[in-house]
């Protein structure tokens, strides 16, 4: 079972990537995180790898982080919810975000991920609330991570996809924003860009 793939990316798209390895092209599936973190083709690649065998097929999963494939495993434990359905949570929120939602028991925070309904976004955080592990538990979040997270909520709220509204804070974040009204302004003007 193949855990780990490093080799020349040579061809990417939001939901899959085409990775050489010794001469072999692996297609793998990937969630948006993943694919937002990965370099332009062509380039070396590392990715930790999650093989599913099915009936007709066998399927590989690529993950940028470990938490990201763990996650990954932990949501395929869940009845009904399959590989894509998990892909697209990952697509939706980062671990970190995920783990706080479980402990809040914010399911409306995973109910608004494109394509999870209420009842499965309840089943989800009733499956794995107490599953997670205490290392992954988050710490509080200091005052700049607070401010960060209110600014990111806002732009979520106003439509934008997250790994654009989390792209567009650290821009505005490097250009010196330091309060909740500056992020807000600078990140509105890189994304009407």
């Amino acid at each position: 079972m193949i855990g780990y793939l490093e080799g020349q990316l040579i061809d990417k798209s939001p939901n899959q990537i085409l990775v050489k390895v010794g001469g072999v092209g692996y297609r793998i599936f990937i969630p948006l995180s993943t694919f937002y973190a990965l370099p332009e083709p062509p380039a070396t690649v590392a990715l930790q790898i999650h093989t599913r065998m099915q009936e007709d097929a066998l399927h590989l999963y690529g993950f940028n982080t470990q938490e990201e494939k763990d996650l990954f495993l932990q949501l395929l434990s869940i009845p009904r919810v399959g590989a894509k359905t998990a892909l697209n949570i990952l697509s939706g929120i980062n671990p970190e975000d995920f783990a706080q939602a479980l402990l809040a028991g914010d399911d409306k925070r995973l109910a608004g991920i494109p394509g999870i309904g209420k009842k499965s976004a309840a089943r989800i955080v009733l499956e794995l609330k107490d599953k997670l592990p205490t290392a992954r538990r988050p710490r509080p979040a200091s005052a700049g991570e607070k401010l960060m997270q209110d600014a990111l909520s806002a732009l979520i709220n106003l439509g934008y996809p997250k790994n654009l509204a989390e792209k567009a804070l650290d821009a505005a974040k490097a250009l010196g924003a330091g309060s909740l009204e500056d992020l807000l302004r600078q990140s509105l003007k890189s994304l009407a860009k």
